[in-house]
């Protein structure tokens, strides 16, 4: 005789529900956008479709309809020229710049507004890296002044979290100190913790013209065969004042959000990147796949591993299916 039968707890949709370990709201995600100069401009991501990079004007519009569905939390990445970057990325501190004029625009409007910033040098630089080039290297501690630097500017526009996704050693702990030493205690950092040097950003540095000039990033970011390193780097980031930790890209890393899940006490990120939404749209639009079923199931997959918060380019979709 069959003593336990767990389907019993599957039998019906309302039992399905009752029980359901895992959900996904609308007040996980934090919506990725891109902005471009201009007025009134909008421009689709070929490698990404549904996404586009917006002027100043449209994001503002972009954001108020987010705002009504639900959406509280978005990442603002600058795509600029190449007559705005230079070797020293010095247009990440340039006040009058579309970046820093942009942020204080949505936060005026929005104040409610949850805006997150990135922190690292390859949308600015001449060299298409996230750190200072020297004789063909990725320089690491003259790279953490412009690095605190730009989080210093960005905390000046009254943003809430900075994101240092350059994954230069010491980054967090000198961003930290410079956020309070210009009296920014309140901001909060999002550390990327568990940066690998992966495949699936491509249509990201598509949509920012953000790919290095010359080499990889493999000396920075991290191999993709490691795990344990993730410790190390979220034991760091925490002693160094990291307020979130987070895992990129998240869907071939569902081990390392939940190691750190259970080793860290802290709120633990998911990037569900650029490749990994690119992919679904291309099967979905040769009708290999059901888009919206894989995207939602996607989705879930991260908040069961332990994440609480999901960076996601299908946040908007997501919340025009599920609102209520």
């Amino acid at each position: 005789m069959i003593t336990h039968r767990p389907r019993r707890n599957r039998k019906s949709e309302a039992i399905r529900n009752l029980i359901q370990e895992n959900h996904v709201t609308v007040t996980d995600f934090i919506f990725p956008l891109f902005l471009i100069d201009g007025k009134n401009k909008k421009t689709e991501v070929k490698s990404m479709p549904g996404i586009f990079r917006l002027s100043p004007d449209l994001m503002l519009k972009e954001i108020e309809q987010c705002l009504k569905l639900g959406i509280t939390t978005f990442d603002v990445f600058p795509s600029l020229t190449d007559k705005y970057k230079d070797k020293f990325a010095t247009e990440s501190t340039n006040k009058n710049g579309l970046y820093l004029k942009t942020l204080a625009l949505i936060k005026k409007k929005f104040p409610e507004a949850c805006i997150m910033t990135d922190v690292a040098m390859d949308p600015y630089s001449s060299d298409g890296h996230d750190g200072l080039v020297e004789n063909g290297k990725i320089v690491n501690d003259k790279t953490l002044d412009i690095l605190a630097k730009m989080a210093v500017a960005q905390a000046d526009c009254g943003i809430d979290i900075i994101g240092p996704s350059d994954m230069m050693d010491g980054r967090v702990g000198f961003i930290r100190d410079s956020l309070d030493d210009a009296g920014h205690h309140d901001v909060s950092i999002m550390s990327y913790t568990a940066k690998y040097a992966s495949a699936f950003y491509g249509p990201f540095r598509d949509a920012l013209d953000s790919a290095p000039k010359f080499g990889d990033k493999k000396t920075y970011q991290m191999n993709p065969a490691n795990s344990k390193e993730a410790l190390i780097e979220a034991q760091l980031d925490l002693e160094e004042g990291a307020d979130f930790l987070m895992v990129k890209p998240a869907l071939s890393y569902l081990d390392i959000i939940k190691d750190l899940n259970t080793n860290f006490d802290l709120p633990i990120a998911a990037y569900n990147v650029s490749g990994e939404y690119a992919m679904v749209k291309a099967a979905a639009a040769k009708g290999w796949i059901d888009g919206d079923r894989v995207r939602d199931e996607i989705l879930l997959s991260m908040k069961r591993a332990g994440a609480s918060v999901i960076l996601t380019y299908f946040a908007k979709e997501w919340a025009l299916k599920y609102k209520k």
